[in-house]
């Protein structure tokens, strides 16, 4: 997307990458454009738009990931300074606002709680019968021209606990930054 998120004018560049991060890129000259911020999110980056969404006079970033996860960046200041021994007061809107949420958060825990209850009831009965849900994945086997490797980007829903590769040539794996994976090997019997 386009958007003046620095509110100098000009547009920048906003981009969301397969690979998490999000960039904003800025025209300061006519050449070539210069990153002026960058932010690592944990999965691809499905959809990014700027605008002003939370509360007017402060724009956003809005970023939707692969897993339907919806991240904003804002220029609101997050800090506000008080003067010596002024204590911090919520305006009664604020406080409203934090209650609200409160009472929303403790409705969501009691009925995750519910949920959970009756699926342990069901899954007890001699009836019950477990199936794997279906998901799908988002897989990218890609050539670095670089270094003359091969990268493996897998994304699903949900969380993973492992992953098998199987080669019938031997295979060299490298360690990226963004693995946070424990490598193990095993030889296979050849036959």
């Amino acid at each position: 997307d386009s958007f003046d998120i620095l509110g100098d004018g000009v547009k920048e560049l906003l981009v969301g990458r397969d690979d998490g991060m999000l960039e904003i890129y800025n025209f300061e000259s006519a050449d070539d454009p210069v990153l002026r911020y960058d932010h690592a999110l944990s999965e691809s980056i499905a959809s990014i738009q700027g605008g002003c969404v939370g509360k007017d006079g402060y724009d956003e970033i809005l970023a939707s990931t692969y897993s339907g996860w919806l991240t904003g960046l804002t220029t609101e200041p997050v800090h506000r300074e008080g003067g010596s021994g002024e204590e911090l007061k919520l305006s009664q809107e604020m406080q409203s606002k934090i209650s609200s949420l409160r009472n929303e958060l403790e409705h969501l825990q009691m009925k995750v709680l519910q949920e959970r209850e009756k699926y342990q009831q069901s899954s007890q009965s001699s009836t019950a019968v477990s199936s794997v849900p279906a998901f799908s994945v988002n897989d990218k086997f890609t050539l670095n021209k670089d270094d003359a490797s091969y990268s493996l980007i897998l994304e699903v829903q949900t969380a993973i606990d492992n992953v098998l590769v199987q080669s019938d040539v031997p295979i060299d794996l490298l360690d990226v930054d963004k693995n946070s994976a424990v490598v193990s090997f095993s030889s296979c019997d050849s036959e």
